[in-house]
């Protein structure tokens, strides 16, 4: 009887580079998973300054249930990594109407949260996926 020779894959530096930011990517991802359900869970439970909130914004204590909804069903998708990149595109959508609800009332500072919050979920669905990193590649500046 002979034995028969298996070829074995070694683990490399690019694989092991990709499987780091893989990980880091989902680290990254639950920032705005957080705050996002945070932000459904205070609709849903009608918290008081949420509501009062939304008011001051222009929205009526009614809408609350449905946008909660919105926000869950976007991030449920963005956690699936086979939809994950049409829940970020849900939640970039709606988090700018978050942005133009504040920027129609003149402020400024609130902005922030719904802007650094998409632009954290884009960054972890580029470390998670390959493909979007193919797609949307970093270049850095060649050295001389």
């Amino acid at each position: 009887m002979n034995a028969v020779e298996v070829p074995v894959q070694e683990t490399t530096k690019a694989t092991a580079a990709k499987r780091w930011m893989y990980w880091i990517g989902w680290a990254v991802s639950l920032w705005p998973a957080f705050v996002v359900g945070m932000s459904a869970t205070w609709k849903l439970t009608h918290n008081a300054w949420y509501v009062k909130e939304f008011a001051r914004i222009g929205w009526p204590g009614t809408a609350l249930p449905l946008l909660a909804f919105l926000q869950l069903g976007s991030l449920v998708l963005f956690l699936i990594p086979q939809t994950a990149v049409l829940g970020a595109v849900l939640l970039t959508g709606y988090l700018g109407g978050a942005i133009a609800s504040y920027t129609r009332i003149g402020e400024a500072y609130p902005v922030l949260v719904p802007l650094s919050t998409s632009m954290i979920a884009w960054l972890g669905i580029w470390l998670r996926d390959e493909r979007l990193r193919s797609l949307l590649p970093i270049r850095w500046p060649r050295q001389s």
